[in-house]
């Protein structure tokens, strides 16, 4: 441990996501001697492992916004947990007042999102591990509702959980609430049927077992504009995931960065991941259908008009009175709720 691995060893092929992704994350930390002093501080970090690490992963935000989301973290009315911040190479380090359960890491260089994910999953320190968007919060209970949910689960193991999300505007007006599904191991999370009042937009509020996130190897860091989107499709084959209807997490929906809302990666990465899948996709078309739907009504939901239209043009060709149908659909729940009617 502290020692330098050599060239060969660390961009050897290895036979599995879980070594490749181990492999991958020690090459980006021993990257200056720095950071081999920091590696080797993290792994010599506490000996009492927390039950949960809350992962913040974050780049050039400003300081408040990232203040709030860790303050929201360490508010938890479960205090067996670590908050980990990585500062993902910013042109302004990352300076956050010392508290007991925070650790915070700034890597030398800026690697992407996916790359700063995976890496912090080398070195938490919990069994189950969360993310936190560095410009978002969890509600207090955040914790303690998904521990209950994984503790009381009957579902087959091994077992992960999703809560509530609450989208909301920068002045604190609800603009959705989506409420995740239950899917067994096996299931295909965002391609499968799920009752109208649940939404498959929460995936933000993930905890999973570390030893199942490095096995399926982590996030995909080719993708920045949907990792989630991605790796919930090698996650759930394996993983049950529990969906609790209780909101414990605010997402921000405001002007500044955020990659997920950026049209021309997510155009991008939606195509990356249909060709990452084909072969998925080419035996479920219906469910396909309606994974692109979802994909054109959260472009819609962004303000992407022409992104979202071309979206559905292109399932319109090839399954059309589906997609006429569930247009219409929508359209009709959306006119309902305008006029004061349940939306439901």
């Amino acid at each position: 441990m502290g020692k330098d691995y050599p060239a060969r060893l660390m961009r050897a092929d290895y036979s599995s996501p879980r070594e490749t992704l181990l492999c991958e994350t020690r090459e980006l930390f021993y990257t200056t001697s720095v950071a081999r002093d920091n590696l080797l501080k993290e792994f010599l970090h506490s000996m009492n492992h927390p039950q949960l690490s809350i992962i913040v992963a974050t780049y050039n935000r400003p300081p408040q916004l990232l203040q709030r989301a860790v303050d929201s973290a360490l508010a938890q009315t479960v205090t067996d947990l670590e908050v980990i911040v990585i500062d993902d190479g910013s042109v302004e380090p990352v300076t956050l007042p010392e508290r007991p359960r925070l650790r915070v890491i700034r890597l030398p260089m800026n690697r992407g999102i996916s790359a700063v994910r995976n890496f912090a999953v080398t070195i938490a320190q919990g069994r189950w591990i969360s993310y936190l968007d560095d410009d978002d919060e969890l509600l207090p209970h955040f914790a303690e509702v998904s521990l209950q949910a994984l503790a009381s689960s009957t579902l087959p193991t091994p077992i992960a959980v999703l809560s509530g999300l609450d989208a909301i505007h920068p002045d604190g007006t609800l603009i959705r609430r989506h409420l995740p599904p239950t899917l067994p191991r096996g299931a295909y999370f965002g391609l499968e049927r799920i009752e109208p009042q649940q939404s498959f937009f929460s995936k933000q509020t993930l905890v999973v077992e570390r030893e199942v996130l490095l096995d399926i190897g982590g996030f995909d860091e080719a993708f920045s504009a949907l990792p989630y989107t991605e790796m919930f499709l090698r996650l759930n084959p394996v993983c049950s995931l529990i969906g609790v209807p209780t909101v414990t997490y605010r997402q921000f929906i405001h002007h500044g960065p955020r990659l997920s809302s950026d049209p021309s990666r997510r155009q991008v990465d939606f195509h990356r991941l249909i060709d990452k899948h084909e072969p998925l996709f080419t035996t479920r078309p219906r469910l396909f259908a309606h994974f692109t739907l979802r994909h054109a009504h959260s472009l819609y939901n962004l303000g992407q008009y022409p992104a979202a239209i071309a979206s559905v043009c292109t399932i319109l060709r090839s399954h059309p009175s589906f997609t006429f149908t569930n247009i219409v659909s929508v359209l009709w729940r959306k006119l309902r709720w305008r006029r004061g009617f349940s939306l439901f």
